[in-house]
């Protein structure tokens, strides 16, 4: 039979219980129901494991009530005092004041996007420093509430401009023809193409070490279209598969559209 832990008398096993629920600091908390569990005659190994708390831990815990009372029990790192711990930042608040504002603008026009190298690259100028680690830099980046992700497309050819102009003049276009045709339903669609391809694709196999394999492929490929029209109020969309892309599939694309989505005297599109 295990030995039973020597517990001073500094508290009844009843008082120790009520200290123990009655505790709002979770570390403190803690330490009093390790020594109400001993108290019950628990063992140090048993009570540290219904704590939550490793066995060395409670040693050193039951070590100190018994040397000290009460106050062994007190968590010292609730209010630490204040002072300079650690090492001193690279930057001052300005500074990071000062590279917030140049990270929302490109390095240069030579350099692309910020990385963690360039903003330690630019750490370096600013503060004169001989060597600054790139995960500094990465790690400002962080700080300043930057993360990796992956760009989201746009095309070289798009104007932001002219894309403003458009929705703000769709509305009013869709609002025309409403007064030019009344009576008429009139709903808006989107519509868009995109090209699909097949061609080869070799998978790796097993071989003997020392022996690449060969494998015989013919490269040709295979296009197939997708033409797509979607109904942005709703969510509604209509998919079709086409072999060409010009006017003569384009129209055998319109005329079922037509007919899917419709299109009547008292239905328009646009």
């Amino acid at each position: 039979m295990p030995r039973k832990a020597y517990l001073a008398q500094h508290h009844t096993s009843e008082e120790l219980k009520k200290r123990y629920l009655k505790s709002q600091e979770p570390v403190e908390s803690r330490r009093w129901h390790l020594l109400w569990k001993i108290s019950l005659g628990w063992t140090i190994k048993d009570s540290a494991v219904a704590v939550g708390i490793s066995y060395d831990y409670a040693q050193e815990i039951l070590r100190e009530y018994n040397k000290s009372g009460t106050k062994a029990l007190k968590n010292g790192h609730k209010n630490p005092k204040k002072g300079t711990r650690g090492k001193k930042p690279l930057l001052t608040k300005e500074q990071i004041e000062k590279l917030k504002q140049e990270l929302e603008s490109s390095p240069s026009p030579e350099d692309g996007i910020w990385t963690g190298p360039k903003v330690a690259r630019w750490i370096e100028k600013e503060t004169g420093r001989e060597k600054v680690w790139n995960q500094r830099g990465w790690d400002y980046l962080k700080k300043l509430r930057y993360s990796w992700q992956s760009p989201r497309p746009s095309h070289k050819k798009g104007d932001k401009l002219e894309q403003e102009i458009f929705k703000a003049n769709l509305p009013l276009v869709v609002k025309k023809l409403e007064q030019e045709n009344p009576g008429v339903e009139v709903d808006t669609w989107f519509f868009d193409e995109h090209r699909v391809g097949l061609k080869p694709i070799l998978k790796k196999v097993w071989s003997k070490i020392g022996n690449r394999p060969e494998a015989i492929v013919s490269y040709s490929y295979e296009w197939l279209y997708v033409y797509g029209f979607v109904k942005p109020k709703t969510g509604e969309n209509l998919w079709y598969l086409i072999p060409r892309v010009n006017t003569k599939w384009l129209n055998v694309v319109y005329k079922n559209f037509a007919i899917d989505a419709g299109v009547s005297e008292k239905k328009r599109f646009c």
